[in-house]
């Protein structure tokens, strides 16, 4: 079961997501963190969230700033911000009564969750899916417009049908990041599901995620999976073996 929910973002718009409540027993709550311009309803966010749910952890998907039925503009977006609204959506989950305690998040999103992952008390376990360990590797999706970026202040860059103002704001932001000291830092459970089939980010970058995390560190290869989880059953095993593996850490629900 679906419920609309919104929140706002750190930056000032209102963020739209979706909590998807279990029907029967709740073992505990999540949040989902979706890919770089994918949005809460892309196949990942979806298809996992719904399946967790359907195993009695409810989890809220929500699209980060101008996408979706997000308010704001994606143009005035960073990775740093993303962070700081996934934490603000783990918040919003603590002042409604269903606090999470697993962190879930898919390529983008999955690095984002690295890094809010320190900044939410509640939060007992991480799970990251197709993560890069460089977030300026989303820089290869935007290659072609780059240099105009950073040399004008921002140009269009058109993506998923849709055309998208990309500032050199948001290009600085991931150029400076560095997740390797957050990641040894984190000292939470964490989960690595990766593809070595993956074609949009190698699995080196979980490999090096993985040893730059302490135990426990789990790392699972999704063998035969793409990067968007698109294949039939694809997103259903991602959630079936996020679910076993977090079953030890979840909150025992209020």
């Amino acid at each position: 079961m679906s419920e609309q929910v919104q929140f706002p973002s750190t930056s000032g718009p209102m963020l739209t997501g979706a909590l998807e409540v279990p029907e029967g027993e709740v073992r505990g709550w999540g949040v989902f963190s979706h890919g770089l311009t994918l949005g809460k309803d892309s196949p990942a966010a979806s298809r996992i969230s719904k399946a967790l749910a359907a195993s009695g952890i409810g989890m809220l998907r929500f699209d980060n700033l101008g996408l979706g039925d997000s308010g704001g503009d994606w143009a005035d977006s960073s990775f740093s911000l993303k962070v700081a609204d996934t934490v603000a959506a783990t918040r919003f989950m603590a002042e409604r009564g269903t606090p999470a305690s697993l962190l879930v998040g898919h390529s983008f999103g999955g690095a984002a969750v690295l890094a809010a992952a320190e900044q939410c008390p509640d939060i007992r376990a991480v799970a990251t899916v197709g993560a890069p360990y460089e977030p300026k590797h989303a820089e290869h999706n935007f290659e072609h417009v780059v240099d105009l970026v950073m040399a004008e202040g921002e140009a269009e860059w058109r993506v998923g049908g849709r055309e998208l103002t990309l500032r050199r704001g948001f290009v600085e932001d991931l150029r400076r990041t560095d997740l390797e000291d957050v990641i040894e830092r984190l000292r939470k459970p964490l989960l690595i599901l990766h593809s070595p089939d993956d074609a949009m980010v190698p699995i080196r970058h979980a490999q090096d995620i993985f040893f730059a995390a302490h135990h426990p560190r789990s790392f699972i290869d999704l063998d035969g999976t793409d990067h968007f989880l698109t294949g039939r059953g694809h997103a259903a095993r991602v959630a079936r073996i996020i679910a076993a593996w977090a079953d030890a850490y979840l909150a025992p629900a209020g």
